[in-house]
C-alpha cells in the first residue's frame, strides 16, 4: 500500500505529485512538481500536513484580504505563506532550506481533499510504528 502517490493536473496540464511513504517517525509526506525541471522537493510529517491542510481552507477563507504566517516544527518544519504577487499561491518553505514550495491557487481545492486522505494514511502509520517499538 505505501508508498501511495497521487497526482493532480490542472487544465492546462501543471502537476503536483503527493505521496505519503512510512517513515521511523510515523509518515513522510512528499510534494514535488514532475512538470519543472529542477524544482524543489518538500517533504512533511503528518503534523505539518494537517497544518497545511487548515492553512489551504483558512487561505481560501481570507483572499483576497492577507493570512499571517503558519509555522510548524521538528525534523520537517515550514512555514506556510499567502503570497499575493502576480498570482495568488501558497508557499511552502522548509525550515534551513532557501528553497521554497510554490502551491498555485488552482491546486487548492484538490489539494485540500487529497490531505484529508494522506492524513489519515499518516495517522495510521504512526500508530503503525509506535506498535513496532514495543
Amino acid at each position: 500500500m505505501f508508498p501511495r502517490i497521487r497526482e493532480i493536473i490542472d487544465a492546462g496540464g501543471a502537476r503536483l505529485r503527493i505521496s505519503v511513504e512510512a517513515h521511523p517517525s510515523g509518515a513522510l509526506i512528499l510534494f514535488d512538481r514532475p512538470d519543472r525541471a529542477q524544482y524543489p522537493q518538500a517533504m512533511l510529517d503528518g503534523y505539518g500536513a494537517e497544518v497545511l491542510c487548515g492553512y489551504i481552507m483558512a487561505a481560501r477563507i481570507a483572499l483576497p484580504n492577507p493570512l499571517p504566517d503558519e509555522t510548524v516544527d521538528g525534523a520537517f518544519g515550514a512555514r506556510f505563506s499567502l503570497r499575493h504577487t502576480k498570482t495568488v499561491s501558497l508557499t511552502l518553505t522548509q525550515t534551513g532550506a532557501g528553497a521554497t514550495f510554490e502551491i498555485p491557487l488552482q491546486f487548492w481545492d484538490r489539494l485540500y481533499a487529497e490531505l484529508s486522505v494522506v492524513i489519515a494514511h499518516s495517522r495510521e502509520l504512526g500508530r503503525r510504528s509506535i506498535h513496532r517499538l514495543h
